[in-house]
């Protein structure tokens, strides 16, 4: 078992170094522990029949049309629609142009389910605004870092589609409901801190829009908004499952971006779709590969042992818990989500369920926990994104990133300690 962990372990960490796509280092990783553990003959079969089986699933169906849809609504202009309706309700604030990239990151990111687009598609706007209005250009990139990666709580989230595979079946419609309590904390806490900086740094205050332009700028945003109101209420009222909201969703944001709002032309849909087939294809092979290797993982009983070995630290609660996010965070900083879910959900979530935690609580804490290495360097691709569009570096991001990290990790230490904000909304819709 020793020598598997350290062919697995050593293998990987050497291929990320040289900067080889993560999911062909979890792939090789995963063969080369296979020659040494069972047999060279099967291991590159094992491998590819693990992969085939980890992909086959109805519900992996939902992420090529979630992201699809996600495509249309990036595309279709309603990030400046959101943008107008942040406006309205915090824009007159201290501050103000703070909390509307927040607010309309939160709005973009839950009805594209993209942490990279909503950075592009609100940053893209508001960075220059905000620079131009007097604030500093890395506050601002750093805002707009942070608050994109809340779309991946708050519904439809193609992450929380990844952890119920993971986990072997919580209910995708449950984590849905579950996550948007924790994804309204984060941007109220981000908020938060923006405001006080905002304060402090004596930041413009916006104008107030007037009540005759505010409901104008309110009916142009609802057929956006109606897309989560059509998405979820149709899962939890029953009347479709989440892949069949899915298919729904890019039903709706088609006609929405095509023929209504008119921001995309007939011409660009293959572009939309190559770009769709890209995402989906990555996504699908990470999703294979993390299959392969969490199997190879429960071959060896490496859950098992990290297990006791997490028990045999310590028998309080807490502190487990503590270790079990200051190893996601470590790892969030080198691994994307969709493998770091796939790969720590067997370690880790057999633990937590143990110490009384429910498995729709540990998901959301894993998906909040992820998210902040979204917002970190090496494989920041947030943060990458952000720095681009602002015209900015990592290090001179990193100040000002500082305090609104803090406000994510209190976030994340609450859902963890705290049930109720992730299984309240859950347990009122009866599941």
């Amino acid at each position: 078992m020793e020598l598997s962990v350290a062919v697995l372990v050593v293998s990987f960490v050497v291929l990320l170094i040289l900067d080889i796509p993560i999911a062909f280092c979890i792939g090789i990783s995963t063969i080369l522990t296979m020659l040494v553990t069972i047999s060279p003959a099967p291991a590159v079969t094992t491998v590819a029949e693990r992969m085939a089986s980890g992909i086959d699933s109805f519900a992996l169906l939902a992420i090529p049309f979630f992201i699809l849809s996600g495509q249309l609504m990036g595309r279709g202009g309603i990030a400046r629609r959101l943008i107008d309706l942040a406006k309205v309700f915090v824009g007159a604030l201290p501050g103000g142009l703070a909390y509307v990239n927040i607010f309309a990151a939160m709005f973009f990111g839950s009805i594209s389910g993209s942490a990279v687009a909503a950075t592009s598609a609100i940053g893209g706007f508001m960075i220059p605004l905000m620079n131009k209005e007097g604030y500093d250009k890395n506050f601002s990139a750093a805002v707009n870092v942070t608050s994109s990666t809340v779309g991946l709580l708050i519904p439809p989230s193609n992450i929380l589609i990844v952890y119920s595979l993971a986990s072997g079946g919580v209910s995708i419609a449950a984590l849905f409901i579950a996550g948007y309590v924790p994804g309204i904390l984060v941007g109220l806490l981000l908020m938060l801190v923006a405001g006080i900086i905002s304060k402090r740094r004596h930041y413009p205050v916006g104008e107030r829009v007037r009540l005759s332009e505010s409901l104008l700028i309110f009916l142009r945003a609802v057929p956006s908004l109606l897309l989560v109101i059509i998405v979820i209420g149709g899962i939890i009222a029953g009347i479709f499952t989440a892949t069949e909201a899915s298919a729904i969703a890019v039903i709706y944001s088609f006609f929405l971006a095509v023929p209504i709002y008119k921001e995309v032309k007939w011409s660009e849909l293959p572009s939309v779709l190559l770009d769709t087939v890209n995402t989906t294809a990555i996504v699908m092979l990470l999703i294979g590969t993390s299959m392969a290797m969490s199997w190879i993982l429960s071959y060896e009983n490496i859950p098992q042992n990290i297990s006791i070995a997490l028990v045999s630290l310590t028998h309080s609660k807490v502190m487990i818990f503590l270790i079990i996010n200051l190893i996601l965070l470590i790892v969030g900083t080198f691994m994307d989500m969709t493998p770091a879910v796939l790969i720590f959900t067997p370690i880790f979530l057999p633990i937590a369920t143990k110490l009384g935690m429910h498995p729709i609580q540990f998901g959301i804490m894993m998906v909040l926990n992820l998210t902040i290495g979204l917002c970190t360097p090496p494989v920041g691709s947030v943060l990458f994104v952000g720095c681009g569009i602002a015209k900015t570096t990592i290090a001179e991001i990193t100040k000002p990133l500082l305090p609104l990290f803090v406000a994510m990790i209190l976030a994340l230490l609450l859902v963890t300690y705290i049930p109720g904000l992730s299984l309240w909304l859950p347990h009122l819709f009866g599941y």
